[in-house]
C-alpha cells in the first residue's frame, strides 16, 4: 500500500525539515543530520528535502541560521530574567552553554572547515549589550572591549562540547576534572567577571 503525498506550504514543509534536521543533530551531531535521515522523519522523499534546500550543504548552512535565530531568541529571553534576578555571571554563562550543548557549535565548525563563511549576525550583541551596562565606568570603556570578552567565551562555548574533554586531558587533568564541563565553566565565570570587572 503505498501513501499518498501531503502536500505541504513551502514554508510549512521547510519549518519541518529544519526541526528535524535539529532533533538529529542533537541526537547524533553533524554526521547525523543527513537528507535521507531528514526526510524521514519528516515523511517525504530525498528529492523533496533538496527541492527546498537544494543540498545537504545548503540544509547545514540554512540549520545553522535557523539555530542562530533560535539561540539570539533564547539568549535575550535569559538576559531579560537574568537581568531581574540580579545578574550573576554564572548563571549566564550555564544558560549559554546549554544553547552550544545542541549541536550548533559542532556544526558551525564543521561548516568554516569545509570553507563557508559568514559576515556575522552580531547574534550575540545582547549579551554584550547588557554585560557591558553593568561595567563600572562603562561609558569610559570601550564597547569592543567587551565584544572581545564576550568572544573568547562564544568561542570557548562553542568548542566545549566537541573538544572540552580532549583538551582538559591535553593540560593533564584526569577524570571527572577532564570530563566534566563544570569547572571549566565556573573558570570561565570568574575570568569574565574579572576581565570585565563585574566582582
Amino acid at each position: 500500500m503505498t501513501r499518498s503525498r501531503v502536500r505541504r506550504p513551502p514554508e510549512e514543509a521547510r519549518r519541518l525539515i529544519l526541526d528535524a534536521a535539529e532533533r538529529l543533530l542533537a541526537e547524533g551531531g553533524v554526521a547525523a543530520v543527513q537528507v535521507r535521515a531528514v526526510a524521514a522523519r519528516v515523511g517525504m522523499t530525498d528529492a523533496g528535502v533538496n527541492h527546498h534546500f537544494g543540498s545537504r550543504d545548503r540544509l547545514l548552512e540554512a540549520l545553522l541560521r535557523h539555530g542562530g535565530r533560535k539561540i539570539r531568541a533564547g539568549v535575550e529571553e535569559v538576559l531579560d530574567s537574568w537581568l531581574d534576578r540580579g545578574a550573576d555571571i554564572g548563571e549566564l554563562v550555564d544558560a549559554l552553554a546549554v544553547f552550544y550543548r545542541r549541536g550548533y557549535g559542532e556544526l558551525a565548525m564543521a561548516l568554516h572547515a569545509a570553507g563557508w563563511r559568514d559576515e556575522g549576525s552580531g547574534m550575540l550583541d545582547p549579551v554584550v549589550d547588557a554585560l557591558h551596562a553593568l561595567r563600572p565606568d562603562a561609558a569610559a570603556i570601550p564597547v569592543e572591549d567587551t565584544r572581545l570578552a564576550v568572544a573568547a567565551l562564544h568561542q570557548a562555548l562553542a568548542t566545549e562540547p566537541l573538544y572540552g574533554p580532549a583538551f582538559r586531558r591535553s593540560a593533564g587533568l584526569t577524570g571527572r576534572a577532564a570530563t566534566t564541563p563544570g569547572p571549566q565553566l565556573r573558570w570561565w565565570t570568574t575570568h569574565l567577571a574579572r576581565a570585565l570587572d563585574l566582582q
